[in-house]
């Protein structure tokens, strides 16, 4: 449902990849947008790179939209005035985002939420960048955020993750809280994890990148979209669940992990990927497989609106 957020302020800092992704998704569900950014380049193109991302989100709602308000602006004053949530996307640079949050800091109302889209950075890494920490929550999304619904939440002030995860719910995501700060966050740690069985698997000679590739979409991939991996595992167990699965399977699931690689990325298995990923591509370029996955996630994520929940 879209509207949801009609009437609140969201200001985006950044106007790259992230940043205009989050901009149409809060847009596109009523909130008044103001998007900042220091490149004119940038401001100039975000309002066309929107399109592509609030067709998405056209596409995926059956009733029609009630819009929000739209500005892009150099000024970040102006961007931050009346904010609930800022949501900051800036490159991920220590110094530089230290450098953006004692300029917010100093102009947003206190009470506003400070939210980073930080990947690759910890709370505790970003949060001395604040005379007030507890003002600044991490919020991580997965690309693209428009269309992949996970938000993951961590800071140490509850009022603002909870004011914040209801701005998120009202956008239609799904947050999830982080109970310890964590490298990584949740999902790009078991992403991580998988891939580094992925890279093992080539470098170890046990199979192609494709047929890696294919192994986990047509298996475990099509299962973990509408399961979570401990779930997963107590559907496995069959009528005892988990405890079932544990008391029979354990030893067996405990060898499987103690045979799982630990591969390095030398020259020699990054060109074997890097071939691997070229052949899987088959000739098309970034934009083509773009297009292709977005299409896909969209119509996974209508397939599971009309599904039942597990």
């Amino acid at each position: 449902m879209t509207g949801r957020l009609n009437g609140r302020r969201v200001a985006i800092l950044g106007g790259g990849l992230i940043g205009v992704s989050w901009a149409a998704l809060f847009y596109h569900h009523g909130a008044d947008v103001t998007l900042w950014d220091p490149s004119e380049t940038a401001r100039a193109d975000a309002n066309a790179r929107m399109q592509k991302p609030l067709a998405h989100l056209a596409t995926l709602d059956d009733d029609s939209a009630t819009l929000g308000h739209l500005n892009i602006t150099a000024d970040l004053a102006q961007a931050l005035d009346g904010a609930e949530l800022i949501q900051e996307n800036a490159p991920e640079s220590i110094p530089l985002k230290h450098d953006l949050f004692a300029q917010v800091e100093a102009l947003a109302d206190p009470s506003t939420v400070i939210a980073s889209s930080t990947s690759a950075l910890t709370w505790s890494e970003l949060a001395p960048g604040l005379a007030d920490p507890s003002r600044l929550i991490t919020a991580h999304p997965f690309n693209p955020p428009h269309l992949v619904p996970l938000v993951e939440l961590y800071g140490v002030d509850p009022d603002r993750l909870d004011r914040a995860e209801q701005i998120y719910l009202a956008a239609d995501r799904v947050p999830v809280r982080l109970r310890k700060d964590a490298t990584g966050h949740i999902a790009n740690r078991l992403a991580s994890a998988l891939w580094r069985e992925a890279v093992h698997l080539v470098a170890d000679g046990i199979a192609d990148v494709e047929d890696v590739d294919a192994a986990l979409v047509n298996g475990p991939g099509l299962r973990w979209s509408v399961l979570g991996a401990h779930m997963a595992y107590h559907l496995g167990g069959g009528d005892g669940g988990l405890a079932a699965y544990l008391a029979h399977l354990g030893p067996s699931q405990e060898r499987r992990w103690s045979t799982l690689g630990n591969p390095t990325l030398s020259s020699d298995v990054q060109a074997q990927l890097v071939a691997g990923v070229s052949r899987e591509a088959a000739g098309r370029d970034i934009a083509t497989l773009e297009n292709a996955r977005d299409a896909a996630l969209i119509a996974a994520l209508k397939a599971r609106k009309s599904a039942p929940g597990v």
